[in-house]
């Protein structure tokens, strides 16, 4: 495992309370400088439809606006942007899975939701495009970007190599060069967060992946894939692997918060209705992050 060369991203800062006090800032009118998203994975409704071990995770994102966060981070749970979730929408891509995951994030969940297709949703050994055409319906394509709080976020799908016969895979050449392509014209110091299927543990070319960044300021590597919360790091840059809100998982969903100096990311535990203590699982670090937050609309840029 690699350790972050910066600003390391562990809780225990945090949890022994040597943050500085003004990072746990909530937004006022002087300080509008925060943007909250949810964060989950690997949600695999089942070929039938049954989507119902989904309803306490939304239910539970519903309800946590106002909830005070843990002493060590500071203040109140704000209203979401949105929920991003990682792939593996469907454990197979069947029109009834679909179906009732569309109808879950749209009528269910009361916030935006942007999605990232997984190796399930393209249908494994017997490749299908519901879920693929679908997600293209709703983004305009399958690796798109989007802008919220000041934030570029670039959903970055990547093609599933099954003749490798492995949970752990390259991120693809597509997915590199739309990455390359896209962070190439970003403006020099704004902040990227990079989400993908794929969590740290399972990406093969982890160098080859961060020498795709550039000289952008990514503040941040986003994946599933493995089913649990997992913070990791690779030459100073934060990976933070999304919780499934699957039957056999530890029933959690991940809460971050971002201001202009500080990244927090803590799961919330749903079936136990109270914040996760486990700092491996917990993110806090110091970031060159978004000077000024607005209400701009999302933009998404399709890939060419």
């Amino acid at each position: 495992m690699h350790i972050l060369k910066n600003c390391l991203l562990v809780a225990t800062v945090a949890l022994a309370g040597l943050v500085p006090a003004s990072w746990g800032a909530e937004p006022t009118a002087e300080n509008p400088k925060v943007l909250t998203f949810f964060g989950w994975s690997d949600q695999h409704v089942q070929t039938d439809g049954n989507g119902e071990h989904l309803v306490p995770a939304i239910d539970a994102m519903n309800a946590l606006p106002g909830r005070a966060y843990p002493e060590s981070i500071g203040g109140a749970v704000a209203k979401p942007a949105f929920v991003f979730g990682l792939g593996d929408i469907t454990e197979w891509p069947t029109n009834a899975a679909k179906d009732t995951y569309e109808q879950l994030i749209t009528k269910r969940l009361k916030f935006p939701s942007y999605d990232i297709a997984g190796n399930h949703d393209i249908g494994g050994l017997s490749p299908s495009d519901t879920v693929t055409n679908w997600l293209i319906e709703r983004h305009k394509a399958l690796r798109y970007t989007f802008e919220k709080g000041g934030i570029l976020f670039v959903a970055l799908f990547s093609e599933y190599d099954e003749s490798l016969n492995s949970p752990a895979q390259p991120i693809s050449k597509a997915a590199l060069d739309f990455l390359r392509k896209t962070l190439v014209k970003t403006p020099k110091g704004k902040p990227v967060i990079v989400a993908t299927h794929l969590c740290f543990d399972a990406i093969t070319n982890r160098d080859e992946f961060v020498d795709a960044f550039g000289e952008a300021n990514v503040i941040l590597v986003l994946g599933g894939h493995y089913h649990k919360a997992v913070v990791s790091g690779h030459r100073g840059i934060p990976f933070l692997q999304l919780p499934s809100p699957a039957p056999n998982s530890a029933g959690e969903f991940t809460v971050i918060r971002i201001t202009s100096d500080r990244l927090v990311a803590i799961p919330f535990n749903y079936r136990d209705n109270a914040w996760t203590n486990d700092k491996r699982k917990i993110l806090d670090t110091t970031i060159k992050g978004p000077q000024e937050v607005t209400a701009e609309a999302a933009t998404r840029v399709p890939a060419k």
